[in-house]
């Protein structure tokens, strides 16, 4: 395989598809186009979401494209790895409702393998792990041997997988990756290494997704009408496999700009852990800030400027720690332009833009650096000189907002010193600058982590519920919450109002967040200032636990120490429920099989909702089997205990989990007696006696192979089985009997209508008997063929279908048109004989016709039709026109 450049990988990615007949569309720019959901690009097809929704008709069906992208929701990572970037390319081929599975698996073979060389030895597929269709594609039609093909399965704990794309509700689908070897020099040296390894042995180059469901965002799925394809292939990760390197940063365009780094700073590449970390964060930041400014993206204090002046100040100090002297960033620009202008022309068409503005910035943060301090020392000197003890809210943000100085950091300096800051101007001032930001931003939850008021706080919440209920804690971060169109806009500030609703962020909690179907605790936390009512709580990312709520009574201020006292009884209810879910999927294995595995689950205090793999409505017996079974545990009082360990242990104890997923170095085991063993992070009952009783309520298929089950424990048992009592108690007094005899009464009570129904029948027939001499006084003839439409009276449509019957048999060849009216509800019956039907008689095109006349519509087959209607006012014309179709009709 020849070790192609990344700019000739583009491009040869590019021609391949426009061979396919597919529109090559430039990048979009970094600044989403009529789409505030989101800051900046974050994924190939985000600015393509219009064609995708259908908002918009895309220019052709077959579209790709080399997007540019910024992500910055991992932004502390890059540089201390070799993976992580904020600016990356990402390759894509697009099917809008035009080619699906077949062509895109085809077509992504075909690429790797004929066009770029890979050897397809070393390529291993993966697929979704029901996705069969996927399976006989790559096996029977590319000829991967099955024993290549990795299926991913969801989560058993949290119910996601890598290879199912789906982001809430909307279109969702399964993914099929390729893999590709990079042989044993990358590897863990482990005897098991494969696809799906945490090592750099097997690197994913190419993701197809196949859009095909529509997600209600609660584990139900329908098939979409246009199904479509969406395939993302990073760039930088496709030329590490090309070029053979050992990570990103020694791919070709991007090994340049960090061999100028280290020649402006003197220092040799992978010879210092630190400066190795500085030299990556530089090599990708200078990228990204090249492009946002070329897109138009400006350097600043709110919205995506505030993104580019945060990557620009990072790389600026990171040059400094490498011992760069003066002005560098303009400098690596020039670098970036020269490696990337083939794909990206405008880059030095705006080259003098570009450099001015990162010069500018440069200087600016430079300044700020080195003024920082001193500028708080003269606040200091004027103070004094005023005799001033509290500098002003306005130069205390200006400290946090221009100079990078953490309010915190400028009471602490300035306390020690006997003086103290104004707050509540700090906070006016902050308000004014989240207006800004919250204006330039609004909530998403769908493609991407878009920066967040909670992003600069960066340290993990420590979760102390599993041992205990009620906990002390520092409140960290304090948000106002307030309603929007799009969501819920959260603004940071120092303390809460009573009735404000808002966030709080916390060094540790004993408040469980909603994961892995188990919803979260309600409670309280109590300050010495006042009460906030916890309604939900959100794990946010890098492990922060955002507490929801209203403040009761009092204020909540930042910085202070609240009891954080969770809701014992809601906790357990939820736990038993969670407890039981674990007994339930153990019993539906015992009774349908080891097929039976988790596709999703939620528990709360009232219920808990299983989703699992069948492939068929369960029986009624098989349901009480499982009920039984699970009740059968709940009584044998087994111990509930959890372990925590490594993963490999995890496995070798037994543990029912889905070990293709990647799971973090520690897991929680949760074992109940011998019956069950799960791998699970949620909260449980301490014995299963503790569940009291568990009873099912329903049973229902929610997709394709997967069947839902909802239950119910404990006191909600009662509570149903004491509504059935009173449902009972009552249907047995408007029955007039006993509760334990009203099966009896309603089978009597049943007979007795059968045979009052009989009689009502029998009557019918005799009065529709009785006005047959009647209706035969209005039989006309043409051709041999008797035609007959009438009215009779109070007929159900059952008693015009017989009335028909007898009349062909008094009539020989005929066609008849009956008509009743009942209850405001018109019915109508046609039929034909044979010997009408070979003259052209036909009852459904006859009933067609009248049937409008009395408010309705129907149809039939020739030999027989019906309709209904709602103006038996019509009856008189529709018998009319009747006879004048049939009379049309024969030949």
């Amino acid at each position: 395989m020849k070790a192609y450049g990344v700019n000739e990988l583009r491009k040869m990615y590019l021609d391949f598809f426009k061979s396919k007949d597919h529109l090559c569309m430039n990048s979009f720019s970094l600044v989403p186009k009529n789409d505030k959901s989101l800051l900046l690009i974050n994924a190939g097809m985000a600015p393509l979401k219009p064609y995708f929704t259908g908002l918009e008709v895309p220019p052709k069906k077959r579209v790709t494209t080399c997007q540019k992208c910024v992500r910055t929701g991992d932004i502390d990572n890059v540089g201390k790895t070799a993976r992580h970037l904020t600016f990356f390319e990402m390759l894509g081929n697009f099917s809008f409702g035009d080619y699906f599975k077949h062509e895109a698996i085809a077509w992504s073979w075909e690429f790797l393998t004929q066009v770029v060389g890979m050897d397809p030895e070393r390529l291993y597929p993966s697929i979704y792990g029901e996705d069969d269709e996927a399976f006989d594609i790559w096996t029977k039609e590319i000829g991967v041997p099955a024993e290549k093909i990795t299926r991913f399965y969801r989560d058993p704990v949290t119910g996601e997988c890598d290879n199912f794309w789906e982001h809430g509700a909307g279109p969702c689908g399964p993914c099929s990756e390729i893999y590709y070897d990079r042989g044993l020099k990358y590897g863990c040296g482990k005897p098991d290494c494969k696809v799906g390894c945490d090592c750099d042995r097997f690197m994913e180059v190419w993701n197809n997704v196949f859009t095909q469901f529509d997600g209600d965002g609660k584990g139900g799925y329908t098939e979409l009408a246009n199904k479509n394809i969406d395939t993302g292939m990073g760039l930088e990760r496709l030329a590490v496999v090309v070029q053979d390197v050992d990570s990103v940063f020694d791919i070709d365009t991007m090994r340049a700009i960090r061999d100028r780094i280290c020649e402006l700073s003197g220092k040799t590449y992978e010879t210092n852990a630190d400066d190795d970390v500085s030299i990556r964060l530089i090599t990708d930041h200078i990228r990204s800030s090249t492009f946002l400014i070329s897109d138009g993206v400006m350097p600043s204090n709110e919205g995506r400027g505030y993104v580019l002046r945060r990557i620009i100040r990072r790389a600026a100090r990171h040059g400094r720690k490498l011992g760069i002297n003066g002005l560098f960033m303009a400098e690596l620009a020039k670098t970036v332009i020269t490696c990337s202008k083939d794909g990206y022309p405008e880059l030095e068409e705006k080259k003098d833009f570009i450099l001015t503005n990162l010069i500018k910035e440069e200087e600016a943060f430079n300044k700020t650096i080195d003024k920082g301090l001193s500028i708080l020392s003269s606040f200091e000197d004027e103070m004094k000189t005023a005799g001033k003890k509290v500098l002003s809210g306005a130069d205390a943000f200006k400290l946090y907002d221009t100079y990078g100085f953490p309010l915190d950091l400028t009471l602490e300096i300035l306390e020690e010193k006997g003086y103290e800051v104004d707050k509540e101007g700090f906070d006016k001032a902050m308000q004014v600058q989240k207006e800004t930001a919250r204006k330039a931003r609004k909530v998403t939850t769908y493609m991407g982590a878009d920066a967040s008021v909670f992003d600069f706080y960066t340290t993990p919440t420590e979760f102390t519920g599993y041992t205990k209920l009620t906990d002390e804690a520092e409140i960290r971060v304090v948000s106002c919450d307030t309603e929007t169109e799009s969501g819920i806009a959260s603004e940071l500030t120092e303390f809460l109002g009573e009735g404000q609703n808002g966030t709080l962020i916390a060094d540790k909690t004993p408040f469980y967040a909603t994961m892995g179907g188990q919803q979260s605790d309600q409670g309280v936390i109590v300050t010495d200032e006042g009460e906030f009512l916890v309604q939900n709580v959100e794990k946010l990312v890098g492990g922060k636990y955002a507490h929801h709520g209203v403040v009761r009574n009092g204020i909540i201020r930042k910085g202070t120490t609240g009891t954080f006292k969770v809701d014992a009884a809601l906790r357990g209810a939820t736990c038993k429920n969670h407890s039981a879910t674990h007994l339930l999927q153990k019993a539906l294995r015992e009774v349908l099989g080891s097929h039976v595995e988790q596709k999703g689950s939620y528990q709360d205090a009232e219920r808990t909702r299983f989703d699992f793999s069948h492939f068929q409505a369960m029986t009624n017996e098989e349901l009480a089997k499982v009920e039984e079974i699970v009740n059968r545990e709940i009584a044998a009082s087994l111990p509930v205990l959890t372990d925590v360990m490594d993963i490999e242990s995890a496995k070798k104890s037994g543990a029912m989990a889905l070990f293709d997923e990647k799971y973090g170095d520690s897991v929680r085991v949760v074992s109940m007696g011998d019956f069950s063993k799960e791998l699970c992070g949620g909260t449980h009952v301490k014995n299963t006696s503790e569940i009291g009783s568990f009873k099912i309520l329903s049973e229902s298929g929610i997709s394709a192979g997967v069947r839902r089950i909802e239950a119910i424990t404990s006191a909600n048992v009662t509570a149903y089985y004491k509504t059935l009592e009173n449902e009972l108690r009552s249907a047995a007094a408007v029955a007039k009997c006993a509760p334990d005899a009203l099966s009896a009464k309603i089978a009597s009570l049943q007979e007795e209508i059968k045979s009052l129904n009989s009689e009502v029948e029998k009557l019918k027939a005799k009065l529709a008997g009785n006005s047959l001499s009647d209706i035969m006084n209005n039989v006309r003839e043409k051709n041999g063929v008797k035609i007959l439409c009438a009215n009779v009276p109070d007929a159900d449509m059952n008693s015009l279908r017989n009335l028909c019957d007898t009349l062909k048999e008094k009539l020989g060849e005929s066609v008849l048109l009956l008509a009743s009216a009942t209850d405001g509800k018109v019915s109508l019956v046609s039929m034909a004989t044979d010997g009408a039907m070979n003259k052209g008689a036909h009852a459904g095109n006859l009933i067609k016709e009248c049937a409008a006349l009395v408010g309705g519509g129907g149809g039939g087959r020739a030999n027989m039709a019906q309709a209904g209607g709602k103006n038996p006012a019509g009856i008189g014309a529709c018998i009319e026109k009747g006879f004048s179709v049939a009379e049309s009709q024969i030949n």
